[in-house]
């Protein structure tokens, strides 16, 4: 699947700290509200803003109500500043100042200590994988949404049917008119974990998730970036999406979300 929005981005910026959604930045359960791939990466930008001397490793967000597609604004500030490692946090707000998510995150200082043992992981051959369709075909809304703003890749035997998936993923820019960081870069595909690897549609159930955790150990040297992601549902309507992120090269991080599962 090519991307076919007419959108510069997911978003243009709205002064110093605000953000306004284009059609890819909607998600696929509200005409109004926006994906939280994006959003993340919204908010991964302002603290990477903020912390400029290090490199952005670990970001958890918390949503509490819909983002809204018109706009939001993210404020980020230090909690801890240290010589190797800072935390700091991050909120989102909308028109009205009503608080609509919450962010905490990490930073370490880079050094360069040589070679290093370390387990290397297979992953998917980006060569001989095939173009396909997001595995979210139908939104509750009808509109243009997510899944236009971005290509999709399987390696041999992956489809966009339910059930652990593996594929590969490129987007748009996170903002119109910026070349979007290494982790702002991830954030898009970080946030697909539950869809990707969803163990029913969603014609059948929501599966939304109100928080995302993505950590990232190295940061990605390619366009595409891959997913390996496999969900658990139970009945009691909690569920969790875990997903290992990879570029090229070979694995760079991974994604956790917590899901709400709801019957329609």
């Amino acid at each position: 699947m090519a991307i076919s929005s007419d959108a510069p981005a997911f978003f243009k910026l709205d002064g110093d700290h605000g953000y306004v959604g284009y059609d890819p930045a909607r998600g696929p359960w509200s005409p109004d509200s926006c994906h939280a791939g994006p959003v993340t990466g919204a908010i991964a930008r302002s603290l990477e803003r903020l912390v400029a001397d290090k490199q952005l490793i670990r970001l958890s967000v918390e949503i509490l109500r819909p983002v809204p597609v018109e706009g939001f604004y993210v404020e980020a500030s230090l909690s801890k500043e240290g010589r190797m490692v800072t935390t700091a946090t991050a909120s989102i707000t909308n028109g009205s100042g009503k608080l609509i998510a919450t962010a905490s995150s990490l930073h370490m200082a880079e050094q360069s200590l040589g070679d290093l043992p370390s387990h290397v992981e297979s992953m998917p051959d980006i060569e001989l994988a095939q173009p396909g369709d997001f595995p979210i075909k139908r939104t509750a809304h009808g509109l243009p949404s997510f899944s236009s703003g971005i290509e999709v890749l399987y390696p041999p035997g992956e489809n966009d049917q339910p059930g652990p998936t593996s594929l590969w993923m490129r987007t748009l820019p996170l903002v119109e008119g910026e070349k979007p960081s290494a982790f702002q870069q991830l954030c898009p595909l970080a946030d697909c974990g539950n869809g990707i690897a969803r163990n029913a549609d969603a014609t059948d159930l929501s599966f939304m998730n109100p928080d995302i955790t993505i950590v990232m150990h190295r940061a990605p040297t390619s366009e595409w970036l891959g997913s390996i992601a496999h969900s658990h549902w139970q009945s009691t309507g909690i569920g969790l999406a875990q997903a290992t992120l990879f570029d090229t090269e070979g694995a760079i991080g991974s994604a956790m979300q917590t899901l709400l599962l709801q019957k329609y």
